[in-house]
């Protein structure tokens, strides 16, 4: 019996209500066409490193190469939590055997680049990625990688499947 491919997904984008504000960003093309060929695997940082569902919305501060993941008006500081949880959740996932991951875009968590980060004024300064993201990236410095967006371009999306392959 062949291997079905199995890739991991930010849980949001298989409709499951995880946000902070307890929507989600369900994307139809990955979970039903894509989602069809392959396993998925739905990870979500945030709720599975213990914060609540719904939660006080969070963003970046800092600088691209050392960004905190805080609350924007409690100024609460979840970087050390899920830092501690992604160290285990990425061994998890190695023997999970994925082949590529898909994350939710603009996410401080998920996003793989193009994530606002703050200073401590709230103030818009840079661009970096999400917290999960930037450590998934090291852990598995060969897998695939992509963003939902990224997967409504033919040409992206024909790009990522190879690699994968």
């Amino acid at each position: 019996m062949k291997r079905r491919l199995k890739l991991g997904i930010s849980s949001c984008l298989l409709g499951k209500k995880v946000r902070y504000d307890a929507s989600h960003r369900l994307d139809s093309y990955i979970k039903n066409r894509i989602g069809k060929s392959v396993q998925l695997v739905a990870v979500c940082p945030e709720v599975e490193c213990g914060l609540s569902v719904p939660r006080e919305e969070m963003h970046l501060v800092g600088t691209p190469e050392s960004a905190r993941l805080v609350t924007r008006f409690s100024r609460i500081d979840h970087t050390d939590r899920l830092l501690k949880w992604s160290r285990k959740k990425l061994k998890e996932l190695e023997k999970e055997k994925l082949q590529g991951f898909v994350f939710k875009s603009n996410s401080p968590s998920c996003g793989l680049k193009g994530v606002k980060i703050y200073n401590k004024e709230s103030v818009f300064v840079k661009k970096g990625s999400g917290i999960f993201a930037k450590e998934f990236v090291k852990y598995f410095r060969f897998m695939p990688v992509i963003e939902d967006t990224q997967l409504h371009s033919y040409k992206k999306r024909k790009r990522f499947m190879e690699k994968v392959l």
